[in-house]
């Protein structure tokens, strides 16, 4: 086994209609197709979820300006927002979240989160991966090694079955978190389980320039106010932009590809190639699978009606959530939506216009409309949502006075916010407290282990629970006790 696997970005290959087929006939099953009876008869029990979506916020949310603020500290800790009240008494957020505020029932909220470091690569690691300590070989240096603890992801897509139609059990969209230089951020793969077990990368979202941040086309601003790229952000989101691999082996596949075309033009060569190729009944339920009108919506988002474009808003942020609602829809068991390229929420400077104007209002938008769409088909109760960043922000504001205008904070694993909602959460609950500066967890402080372990335990997924390496050594999945009192 390798110690590193180094991704090609941001060019992959292109291959042949035929290659293309076969490859997607297996790719999508993300398995051999020997196993998938075996899998179905696998079912998981005590589940309050049938699936997750893990929105995560690269760059790490301020707890003081979102769900945590300390109106009553000193001007230096406290900021520029104020709290309103929400539809819990004895609850409230951020004056620039009213959608959430509105739907406060629905969710719940960990003040308390808490882990040992404040970088960016360790941080996304550690919340990435549901666990607080680094692996073994671990280097910080923005390369994915084998070495590496395996994702939230990857468990959760080895552990259960998939549900419906032969998709994928595991995806991650609308982007891999990459660094602005060009290293790929670790903790989103197989790690030590294999590549075989990476999730199934959605890649919507194009790897432009890494200076641009938000929700394009009408949320994006420059990585720094003082010093903005000489070129405007021309990101286009494009879906479907799907990952599979290539290179059959025990049923799995080692490099890696991309499908241009559209889920129509594939659907039609697919259909073709079925009346004349001969294909076994796994590969054809894939085929037929790729020509059911309800999964090719699911990724087609941009051509979203007009009302769910409204609902949602037409933009990254909109797209991602949508494309995740659709599939959760689908079938699929844990959808990880990356709001923001690498970094958009790191809000060192500018903080308060930044998120005031840039990244509150499409994400209580397109969060709103998820909650809403959830709860108005009955999929709330069956699907968890977890909002999380790789840390929280500094009590005290500072000011990068070369790069931006106004103040912000800077890096702070002490502690952090995490949403909760769906999936057997109680709404209107807060878990845990922090200090009266939102520094360190005041009470029931939780590690990234219980959120992995809340994630876990919602899906069914036993706590003796393990998955097996190729050496038929078993390692448990649970390295912690789900956080109490969310459900």
């Amino acid at each position: 086994m390798k110690d590193s696997y180094p991704l090609p970005y941001p060019a992959h290959p292109r291959f042949s209609r035929r290659t293309a087929i076969q490859a997607g006939a297996v790719g999508l099953l993300g398995m051999g197709t020997n196993h998938l009876d075996e899998l179905r008869a696998a079912a998981p029990t005590n589940a309050t979820a049938k699936s997750c979506i893990y929105i995560f916020l690269s760059g790490g949310l301020t707890q003081l300006d979102s769900f945590d603020l300390k109106p009553d500290a000193p001007a230096e800790v406290r900021g520029e927002f104020n709290p309103i009240t929400t539809a819990t008494p004895g609850i409230q957020i951020c004056e620039h979240l009213p959608g959430l505020a509105q739907r406060s029932e629905r969710w719940s909220v960990c003040r308390s989160l808490t882990h040992p470091t404040n970088g960016h690569t360790l941080g996304h690691y550690f919340m990435l991966t549901g666990r607080s300590v680094a692996s073994p070989g671990f280097q910080g240096d923005r390369l994915p090694r084998a070495s590496d603890w395996p994702s939230i992801a990857s468990i959760v897509g080895d552990a259960l079955p998939p549900r419906n139609n032969n998709l994928p059990p595991a995806i991650v969209l609308p982007e891999r978190l990459v660094h602005w230089s060009g290293g790929v951020i670790p903790g989103a793969y197989g790690g030590l389980m294999g590549r075989n077990r990476d999730p199934f990368f959605i890649e919507a979202s194009p790897y432009g320039d890494p200076m641009w941040r938000g929700a394009y086309p009408e949320f994006t601003f420059p990585n720094q106010s003082k010093k903005p790229p000489t070129h405007a952000d021309d990101r286009v989101y494009q879906a479907p932009n799907l990952k599979i691999e290539e290179g059959l082996r025990h049923g799995r596949f080692n490099n890696r590809l991309k499908l241009l075309a559209s889920i129509d033009h594939q659907r039609q060569q697919l259909e073709r190639s079925a009346e004349v190729q001969s294909y076994d009944a796994q590969r054809q339920r894939v085929i037929s699978m790729l020509a059911d009108p309800k999964v090719r919506r699911a990724f087609d988002v941009t051509n979203a009606d007009p009302t769910t474009q409204e609902r949602y808003g037409a933009n990254s942020f909109g797209w991602s959530l949508l494309m995740a609602y659709r599939l959760v829809e689908a079938g699929v068991n844990l959808v990880q939506v990356n709001l923001g390229n690498n970094e958009t929420w790191d809000t060192h400077g500018d903080a308060f216009p930044r998120l005031k104007d840039k990244l509150f209002p499409p994400t209580d938008r397109a969060l709103c409309a998820l909650l809403d769409d959830l709860q108005s088909n009955g999929l709330l109760d069956q699907t968890l949502i977890v909002m999380a960043g790789e840390f929280g922000r500094t009590p005290k504001l500072s000011t990068l006075s070369d790069s931006f205008f106004g103040p912000g904070r800077d890096h702070w694993g002490g502690v952090q916010s995490v949403f909760f909602a769906g999936g057997g959460v109680k709404g209107g609950t807060v878990i845990g407290s922090s200090d009266k500066l939102a520094a360190y967890p005041d009470s029931a402080p939780q590690k990234p282990e219980n959120m992995a372990a809340t994630i876990y335990d919602a899906l069914g997924i036993a706590p003796t629970a393990a998955w097996y390496d190729e050496s038929d050594r078993p390692h448990r999945l649970y390295h912690g006790q789900p956080i109490p009192g969310l459900t």
